[in-house]
């Protein structure tokens, strides 16, 4: 009887490795031993407890979401720790970051424990808490930041909310400096956004449905930068959505600002006309916004303005999509298409593979400090995903392991499939098949 507590000692045999040293993939053995990646070596003839033939397949590192949600606590019913670990296995995801919009907000060290606690006793892949920035979330009173580090915080967001108060942000971005940690900003001027639903602009018009306008999340990336600038600590933009923002960010690189940005894979896929009939399932905030946005955004992807790629993964209940468009909540699930969303980029060659991994391991790793992960390499901690890039298969409700099924993306067809996930040594999906505890 083995149970998922318990490290095997695993040989994974003949993948093609990333190597992000060289920016190639090469044939390789590796040893996964007390959950660490302790060899690599062209031939591994070491004593094992499992071997994993992964010839003509693709060994990546384990993928890092910056950006989730799982609802715990509060909204249980559309994901859980436990439920959105498996969807997030599926994707091939072993490090998750989960926003503080939570019911409670997590925005004391309490609550931060209670994250940990629970990603310790789910025991499946590793969730790591984002504190927020503010008081509820409010904008109002800074959270006691120090604190929430201490106990666990790998960053601090108000995500769904943007920090209006300029004096606020610029003092939460002179703690997070001090406190060696990242802000994560959702930026979205509210006052140009209220009541809206979709991308302002001819479309939204043809629908009849208030606009949302690329102006509120530009204006409020270039304060966060000028505050950045101000303050020289790190700022991460979330969710990006816009061409302008896009550039805005590029000059700030350019003048040597600590500033790191994401996008989603729907922003990378879709456009404003996916809401076409007034499909609910792709309402999001930030909105759909235009083609040249979109063609934007793979540009910058491809060119490593963009740094990696976040899911946004945000399950609703059916009831909260079934309905009018204008009383939809927002947000899509993300974690189980993400990766082969982007691959199918890669496919149309309008981005590097090495880069695409890169955006959802190295990068990630990265910018949130997690110096243990990201890679390949002998002394990481063994997170390691194998890719097999011919398996067709399509993305059908029966598919999803979420609890919620709020996703554009059924019926699409797909070309590449995550097959096995190895998360901190714990073989946690098999064969395309998690592996549950056995009693």
């Amino acid at each position: 009887m083995l149970a998922l507590e318990g490290r095997l000692r695993i040989v994974i045999k003949g993948g093609n490795v990333a190597d992000f040293k060289n920016w190639d993939f090469k044939p390789k053995d590796i040893l996964v031993s007390d959950g660490i990646i302790t060899k690599i070596a062209d031939n591994i003839s070491d004593k094992a407890d499992k071997i994993i033939s992964a010839e003509g397949l693709y060994v990546l590192p384990g993928f890092i979401d910056m950006h989730a949600h799982f609802l715990e606590p509060g909204r249980e019913d559309e994901e859980d720790f436990h439920s959105g670990s498996l969807s997030a296995i599926k994707g091939g995801f072993t490090t998750v970051c989960v926003m503080p919009n939570t019911q409670p907000a997590i925005d004391n060290p309490g609550m931060v424990r209670y994250i940990c606690k629970r990603s310790n006793e789910v025991n499946l892949i590793d969730i790591l808490p984002v504190g927020a920035i503010t008081k509820g979330r409010q904008g109002k009173e800074l959270t006691e930041m120090a604190r929430m580090r201490e106990a666990g915080c790998v960053g601090f967001s108000d995500d769904g909310n943007w920090v209006e108060d300029s004096l606020l942000m610029r003092r939460a971005l002179e703690y997070s400096l001090m406190l060696d940690t990242i802000i994560i900003q959702h930026c979205e001027d509210k006052s140009l956004t209220k009541n809206g639903e979709m991308n302002e602009g001819t479309y939204s018009v043809m629908l009849g449905l208030k606009g949302m306008p690329a102006t509120a999340e530009i204006v409020a990336i270039k304060r966060d930068l000028e505050l950045a600038e101000l303050s020289n600590a790190r700022l991460h933009i979330t969710h990006l959505s816009t061409k302008k923002g896009l550039e805005e960010i590029k000059t700030a690189k350019e003048r040597g600002l600590k500033v790191t940005v994401d996008t989603c894979p729907h922003y990378l896929i879709l456009n404003e006309q996916a809401i076409g009939s007034y499909n609910t399932n792709a309402k999001v905030n930030p909105p759909l916004r235009t083609e040249n946005d979109r063609k934007a955004l793979i540009s910058g992807l491809s060119s490593g303005i963009i740094d990696c790629i976040s899911t946004d993964h945000a399950p609703h209940s059916p009831e909260e999509k079934d309905c009018e468009f204008a009383s939809a909540e927002f947000g899509i699930i993300g974690l189980e298409t993400a990766f082969v969303i982007g691959w199918k980029l890669v496919m149309q060659e309008l981005i590097d593979p090495l880069r695409l991994i890169a955006s959802f391991s190295l990068n990630p790793a990265k910018i949130l400090g997690l110096n243990d992960r990201g890679e390949i390499k002998e002394g990481m901690r063994a997170d390691v995903v194998i890719f097999n890039p011919k398996v067709k298969w399509e993305y059908t409700s029966g598919e999803i392991i979420s609890r919620s099924r709020n996703t554009p993306f059924l019926g699409w067809q797909f070309e590449g499939r995550i097959r096995d996930v190895i998360a901190g040594g714990k073989l946690v999906m098999e064969n395309f098949k998690h592996k549950e505890e056995e009693t």
